[in-house]
């Protein structure tokens, strides 16, 4: 279409011309004492364009003559620039493949040549940054020469550059990768400085809080790990099963840095719902809690929520959690301040009346009986469970229990014969 058009304008142009020239009877006339000339229009209209273009002409043929020693100064710097820059990318393939000499030697040859070329007057716009990122990729490869004192030196150089330049993300590259060092030499405290003194939209990316949960996690600080690994799900950096993994094992380890029920009270109000409805989390939390001697019944609230979900969805959690809890409730039971009450009695018989078949529940509840001093109820749910239990430590503590019923109804043998079948377990 385009060339559609060109040619009209083109055969436009022509029948004007043709148009103008061919009927056209002007003259010009020229008086130069003592002489007159007299010139056509047209003759006239081509002498003008051709002295027109043949001083476009010369004048373009003077300005590359003069323009000759600026292009071959820029031929120069253009030169040196590709030479600068395929320098720099050896220097990245030579780190990236673990030649770290070679990476650093090609590295501070940018930096000699950038030198060179200011030397000699000429500048570069982002002179600033080139020199930021050469300084970070010697620092790299000194990093890994294990070569502590160059690696600090050039960091300190690459940190000043970065700030120079206009460009922010340099000056975070550099402070993210100090931080990674600081890691690798387990110093996590500096590892925090260093990602502290980052920007609030860079200290939130996701490389930033993968660096902060490794550091805060190296450095003990629960609490911020579990903060960071929330922000983490919730970016979704991590896949839902890794998440759910970090965030149970970082709620975890909040509880069994308590010392006292006060302070276990205050790590379960620090955590999420949905990190309180982890089974783990919440059987963990009861366990830690009688085992500071805080308040049985307390425990059984936190436990609620897991033992409804195995109720109304028997698949939600894993045979093992199922003895975990059951363990818990044991636990509880055990002492005679936390003794079950009615409404937990109720819950486990109706949980066991439900499903007949369920040996965990069995236990359970023979134990339940047993702690309310129901002897012959206790024995009878204990001795159906053994047929089908598959933890052997239940299973022994089954037989250990009969043992106990039997001494305490006075039959010897019976007791006799329960402990060596609790031993054989």
């Amino acid at each position: 279409m385009r060339i559609a058009l060109w040619l009209l304008a083109l055969f436009g142009i022509a029948v004007a011309a043709a148009l103008f020239a061919g009927n056209n009877p002007g003259s010009i006339t020229l008086f130069w004492p003592p002489y007159r000339i007299d010139l056509s229009l047209n003759l006239f209209m081509l002498l003008l364009l051709g002295a027109f273009l043949t001083l476009h002409l010369a004048w373009r043929a003077l300005s590359a003559f003069f323009a000759l020693p600026r292009e071959a100064r820029l031929w120069r710097l253009r030169q040196r620039e590709r030479s600068m820059q395929l320098a720099l990318l050896d220097a990245f393939s030579q780190l990236t493949a673990g030649r770290f000499v070679r990476a650093r030697k090609a590295a501070e040859s940018v930096l000699t040549q950038v030198q060179s070329l200011e030397t000699g007057g000429d500048k570069l716009g982002y002179a600033a940054r080139l020199r930021a990122v050469s300084h970070l990729l010697v620092a790299e490869a000194a990093h890994a020469l294990q070569d502590r004192v160059a690696r600090e030196q050039h960091y300190r150089m690459a940190l000043e550059q970065a700030s120079q330049g206009t460009v922010p993300e340099t000056r975070e590259g550099v402070q993210l990768s100090a931080a990674s060092w600081a890691l690798d030499d387990r110093d996590a405290p500096l590892a925090l400085q260093f990602l502290d003194e980052m920007g609030q939209g860079a200290a939130r990316r996701t490389l930033a809080l993968r660096l902060r949960l490794k550091a805060a996690r190296m450095a003990r600080r629960t609490l911020a790990a579990l903060e960071t690994a929330r922000l983490l799900a919730k970016h979704r950096a991590l896949s839902e099963t890794a998440a759910q993994g970090v965030l149970r094992g970082m709620a975890i380890e909040l509880i069994d840095d308590a010392h006292d029920p006060a302070q276990l009270q205050k790590a379960w109000a620090q955590l999420d719902a949905a990190e309180r409805a982890m089974p783990d989390v919440a059987i963990q939390a009861a366990d830690r809690l009688l085992l500071l001697g805080g308040d049985h019944a307390l425990g059984r609230q936190w436990l609620s929520p897991t033992w409804d979900l195995m109720q109304e969805r028997p698949g939600a959690i894993s045979p093992q959690q199922c003895v975990n809890l059951v363990r818990a409730l044991e636990r509880g039971f055990a002492s005679v301040a936390g003794a079950p009450d009615v409404e937990w009695l109720t819950r486990i018989e109706s949980a066991q009346l439900k499903n007949p078949g369920d040996a965990v529940l069995q236990y359970l509840a023979g134990v339940t009986c047993m702690r309310l001093q129901l002897w012959g109820k206790a024995r009878q749910l204990l001795t159906q469970s053994l047929t089908r239990l598959q933890d052997a430590g239940l299973r022994r503590d089954a037989w250990r229990l009969l043992a106990e019923l039997a001494q305490e109804q006075g039959d010897a043998d019976a007791a006799t014969q329960a402990w060596r079948n609790a031993a054989q377990a």
